[in-house]
């Protein structure tokens, strides 16, 4: 058999580092703007976060390669796409107003805040880390529409219905970048000169919002501004963190916990997306090197946990190797050291940026009913609605907290502990579709057990912060348990009836 030789780089690459670039770059932006609106100095801001965070980037992205390679060598084909690994985007938030903010509001001092942050990170990727020694069990006995489901969810809310919102905040702007993006990308039309199209649609897309007045040329200026040279520096910097987080900020430890349990999960889930889309990946060594990542981010100053991508999958989909991953750790390392993200964050308007994620959004939400059994759509379906709650809980629970109990009292337990809720009931009815009672029982019992501990239906993990959820499942899993006796029982029936007629 002949032995085919792996690539180091295709042109397929160059759309999939595109759109991994402008998704990092975006989550970039975001931190940069909030960190600093909150009482972050730049100079921590850029000169330590984003310089860690950029170190764990590219170990991870050189990883993926390195695992896309020996998949490659596996299986003897070429046709194998790297993960997509960055900074998740709703761990991000969680530790923006989770951990950075209180951490500041409590010690009044950005250095030891920073500090603190530090610390939380690297905890975050030792309980990643640890989840690499139950993800395969997991993978193997979590039905695949659940975590697909819960994925699309984030997907259709967090990042695709989000980014389609800021898309229409320009919307001469907005609309015709996203109409490239669709030509482009989602119907895999050639774009002019045989540009990438999402190039082109970055540079046609800035271009107008120039030439419009949607930004303003004073926004070069500012941003050239920071560019500068910010070399990441390696320090212990957690260890003196760690005595104020197992001391005075241990009450962050509630939040740190359920939400880095979140994080190896959606790994998870990533990794099986790719999987249904034909690359198969080991899950445990997938969440043991992103927890890796995320400890060596925070020895540079990172303060961000890393995941494997969601728009893992939409490098599928443009049939991307290993080139755009490595390319994007380089990149992304340059760039966060001369200050270029810094700068680009203020030239490029967000409206520009934001349909390619919405393209990212739309790869997994079809990837998800693509991947699994017709008559487990409604189970995808049902999985996705829990992080709807959590996006407009996120939004206006602290902003609107009237409006939002005006629709719906409920959504505020609902959207906490989103993902946990998404796979329960995304396995819930899978079990349910293929007359599994008894594992739909089983999986109920543990909604009990999450619901009394507090990772889901709860702000903090505490012991039966509503006992009602806890009682509600377990309601429902002994009412598994009869059903699985006496639908067995009529089909038995059933089938002694029939045997009878027969004879």
């Amino acid at each position: 058999m002949e032995i085919k030789k792996y690539p180091w780089f295709i042109k397929e690459d160059i759309d999939a580092f595109f759109a991994l670039f402008q998704n990092n770059l975006a989550n970039f932006v975001v931190i940069a703007i909030t960190m600093i609106s909150i009482g972050y100095p730049a100079d921590i801001v850029y000169g330590k976060v984003i310089p860690g965070a950029a170190i764990s980037v590219l170990f991870g992205n050189f990883y993926y390669a390195h695992m896309a390679s020996k998949l490659s060598v596996k299986e003897n084909r070429l046709d194998v796409t790297a993960l997509s690994y960055g900074i998740s985007t709703p761990v991000m938030f969680i530790y923006l107003f989770g951990v950075m903010k209180p951490a500041l509001d409590f010690t009044g001092d950005p250095q030891i805040a920073w500090k603190i942050g530090v610390a939380a990170c690297f905890l975050g990727g030792v309980v990643e880390s640890l989840g690499s020694l139950v993800g395969t069990w997991i993978k193997n006995n979590l039905p695949r529409a659940s975590m697909l489901g819960a994925l699309a969810g984030v997907a259709f809310s967090v990042i695709g219905g989000q980014m389609f919102f800021h898309t229409y905040e320009a919307p001469i702007i907005g609309i015709f970048v996203l109409a490239i993006i669709l030509v482009g990308l989602v119907a895999k039309k050639q774009m002019p000169f045989k540009i990438p199209a999402s190039l082109f649609a970055i540079i046609i897309g800035t271009v107008l919002a120039y030439t419009f007045r949607e930004a303003n040329i004073g926004q070069v200026t500012e941003g050239l501004a920071n560019v500068g040279f910010y070399p990441p520096l390696p320090s212990l910097t957690f260890i003196e963190g760690l005595q104020y987080l197992f001391g005075p900020m241990i009450g962050l430890l509630a939040v740190l916990l359920p939400i880095s349990i979140y994080n190896f999960i959606e790994t998870m889930n990533n990794v099986e997306a790719m999987s249904a889309a034909g690359d198969n990946y080991n899950v445990a060594e997938a969440q043991l090197f992103d927890g890796v990542g995320t400890m060596i981010g925070a020895l540079f100053g990172g303060v961000f946990p890393t995941t494997v991508y969601i728009a893992s999958v939409s490098a599928k989909w443009t049939n991307a190797g290993r080139g755009y991953s490595i390319i994007n750790g380089l990149v992304f390392l340059l760039a966060s050291t001369f200050g270029i993200i810094a700068a680009m964050s203020k030239i490029i308007p967000l409206p520009v940026v934001a349909p390619i994620l919405v393209f990212v959004g739309i790869s997994m939400v079809s990837q998800a009913f693509s991947s699994v059994e017709e008559k487990h759509y409604p189970a995808v379906v049902l999985a996705m609605i829990p992080y709807l709650a959590n996006y407009l809980q996120s939004k206006f629970a602290s902003l609107a907290p009237e409006a939002l109990d005006k629709v719906s009292p409920a959504i505020i337990p609902l959207g906490q502990g989103a993902m946990f809720t998404a796979l329960i009931w995304g396995a819930i009815l899978v079990f349910i579709l293929d007359n599994e009672f008894k594992k739909a029982s089983v999986v109920s019992f543990i909604g009990a057990i999450l619901s009394a501990i507090g990772l889901i239906h709860a702000p903090k993990l505490s012991l039966f912060f509503d006992y009602k959820y806890a009682l509600a499942y377990l309601i429902i899993g002994i009412a598994f348990i009869i059903l699985n006796v006496t639908l067995k029982d009529s089909e038995d029936e059933s089938q002694l009836q029939k045997n009878l007629m027969v004879d």
